[in-house]
């Protein structure tokens, strides 16, 4: 399945992306290549945020998302991970563009 079939652009003035990982919550080597895919796209377009929708299921899935993303290689590219304080199955990836992205 390509990266192409689980993200939308969402409201195109502010090029908010949304990864949906509902299809793949049990394919380890496809979370990981659509998480890469999705911020590389993040960058590609300046986008300021990602919206990540792991579901909230039993909160495996969140959790291999946050490793993911605490890791320091790609740590390196965003500006901060915000956990949806109304939806415990979605997580948002900003990105802060005009200088490079802050290291945390």
């Amino acid at each position: 399945m390509s990266i192409n079939s689980l993200y939308t652009r969402v409201d195109s003035a502010a090029m908010k992306l949304v990864l949906d990982l509902h299809e793949i919550f049990n394919k380890g080597r496809d979370i990981d290549k659509a998480l890469n895919d999705i911020i590389a796209q993040a960058i590609a377009t300046k986008a300021p945020m990602i919206e990540i929708i792991p579901g909230k299921g039993s909160g495996a899935l969140k959790k291999h998302v946050l490793r993911f993303l605490d890791q320091k290689e790609i740590k390196a590219l965003y500006h901060r991970v915000e956990k949806d304080s109304k939806n415990f199955g979605r997580l948002f990836v900003h990105f802060k563009w005009g200088g490079k992205p802050s290291r945390k």
